[in-house]
């Protein structure tokens, strides 16, 4: 029997959806969790912009695994300080307790579900009755999404299907089988779209979308493309056989971010991550956007503390002592994931403001020694609001920041000179008395661009990319090799479930499990 779906998707990808159950006779029971009619989106101008603004709802849906996947494999909270029981399964990323039965981010983390409503904007779109200035903003947008999104299935599995169509019709569960795509097939895919966005966008570099209304910059736009564009070259020339062709693609894409009007460094670091300074911001390129009764992040509550501690744990006990509940009255979370005594010792070894706009080390009341028992990362712990704890800070997925450093890592692997690039942040790090840095070796300007890396993102979901895109020896010079070492390349990429593979007999396991 054909089951025909009328209308559009709003759940899973239908293939994953039938995977994870491993059930031949769910065919029959696939339903559309949530629906648009397709005749209304493509007679109603307002049910076709419910179908764009839904694409970035469920985009906001993924900020954990952005998160999760861009950071927690590095080397920021491995064997950190924390006061309750331990986060098990951020423990698996950082400790790289990782194989083919312990699966972290399965069904492929869910994101071909989003893909399908990126997909169906793709395909909608062009035949909805909204302006032509519209339909060709909204599919420039849609096509950088689906780059951004591809590219990041590629960094966290390397091959994977390839679709670009919407699931629209469901005949017998052999249809659904989808072989994983080459590595090379993905980046031809993302690069297909980033172009395809920079086309239509054309010479459009407004930062929100006209028809919006907002100040914010949470809508795909050009600057995004051009961002993504320079990140997945430099990716592709360094591991993907690219070479300085792909590099110097990547340098002009990026230097071509830097002369659109309204972007640039904030003069206060801390400015990023205030949600009143969140419109017009020119840092902010393109971040997920959370509002008061809209949707506030809940993401970091393992990196905060519960309220029976935040009235003993003290907090600069030396020269401003306080307990963490005097401080941050109506912070709330758990303690279950933190940063090693080295880590916090390195972070604060010089007047970096980015530091202190970024965490607080939270101290026993045990005197004289004060013991560290934790930090509190206060980059996105938001705003008190009638009596209690708002979570609003908007989460950046590109910045100026990520430019200045993409393109200097750019600079630095063609034997050019990023000195500029990585002074521009330094200078805003440490104020008008940092100490400039001068170019050096390929490896000293590496390893000076990973450093401020490290420094500027925390948080944000960027570290184990950066690592992982400078190259494979800078992820053994920094991730421990108790848990990461030489020989261990595999583990790169992560692995895909046995259910997975006994769904899909077209799917492989990747490589190295």
């Amino acid at each position: 029997m054909r089951r025909y779906l009328s209308t559009i998707k709003y759940a899973l990808g239908i293939s994953l959806v039938l995977g994870a159950t491993g059930c031949s006779d769910q065919l029959d029971e696939v339903q559309p969790q949530t629906s648009l009619n397709r005749d209304l989106i493509l007679s109603d101008p307002n049910a076709a912009m419910t179908l764009y603004y839904g694409v970035y709802g469920s985009f906001r849906s993924y900020h954990y695994t952005l998160f999760t996947l861009g950071e927690m494999r590095s080397e920021i909270w491995a064997d950190g300080l924390f006061t309750e029981s331990e986060d098990g399964g951020l423990r698996n990323y950082y400790t790289h307790n990782i194989d083919a039965n312990n699966v972290p981010a399965g069904n492929w983390a869910g994101f071909y579900s989003l893909l399908d409503k990126i997909n169906t904007a793709i395909k909608l779109f062009p035949q909805t009755p909204v302006t032509e200035d519209q339909k060709t903003r909204v599919l420039a947008e849609m096509h950088g999404l689906r780059a951004y999104v591809y590219y990041t299935m590629l960094k966290t599995w390397g091959g994977v299907p390839l679709t670009a169509e919407p699931v629209t019709e469901v005949g017998s569960l052999e249809e659904l089988y989808k072989e994983r795509a080459t590595p090379e097939a993905v980046m031809a895919q993302v690069k297909a779209d980033i172009e395809q966005s920079l086309s239509l966008f054309a010479d459009d570099d407004a930062l929100a979308a006209g028809f919006t209304g907002t100040s914010k910059h949470i809508y795909w736009n050009r600057a995004a493309s051009l961002t993504l564009k320079g990140d997945a070259y430099i990716w592709s020339g360094t591991h993907m056989g690219g070479g300085s062709a792909d590099l110097a693609t990547a340098q002009q894409a990026l230097e071509e971010v830097s002369t659109i009007s309204g972007l640039g460094l904030v003069e206060n670091y801390a400015d990023l991550f205030d949600p009143a300074r969140e419109a017009n911001n020119p840092e902010i390129i393109f971040a997920i956007s959370y509002e008061k009764d809209e949707a506030t992040t809940g993401v970091y509550s393992s990196f905060r503390v519960n309220t029976t501690q935040a009235g003993t744990l003290l907090l600069d006990p030396y020269t401003n002592p306080r307990t963490v509940a005097q401080a941050y009255p109506y912070l709330a979370g758990a303690s279950r994931v933190g940063l090693s005594e080295s880590m916090i010792q390195k972070l604060q070894s010089s007047e970096d403001e980015r530091i202190d706009a970024t965490f607080e080390v939270m101290y026993r009341n045990d005197p004289p020694a004060y013991p560290i028992a934790g930090v509190l990362l206060t980059k996105f712990a938001g705003r008190e609001d009638a009596g209690s704890q708002l979570y609003d800070v908007d989460f950046p997925v590109y910045r100026y920041a990520d430019v200045l450093l993409m393109l200097a890592e750019a600079k630095a692997k063609q034997g050019g000179d990023p000195s500029a690039e990585i002074n521009q942040i330094r200078e805003r790090a440490y104020g008008s008395s940092y100490t400039p840095y001068a170019d050096g070796s390929q490896e000293q300007d590496l390893r000076a661009i990973l450093e401020e890396d490290l420094r500027e993102f925390i948080g944000e979901g960027k570290r184990w990319w950066s690592l992982r895109r400078a190259g494979d020896e800078w992820v053994f010079a920094y991730v421990d090799p108790v848990y990461l070492a030489p020989g261990q390349e595999y583990k790169f990429l992560l692995p895909i479930s046995v259910s997975m593979l006994n769904s899909d007999p077209k799917l492989e396991q990747t490589p190295g499990y």
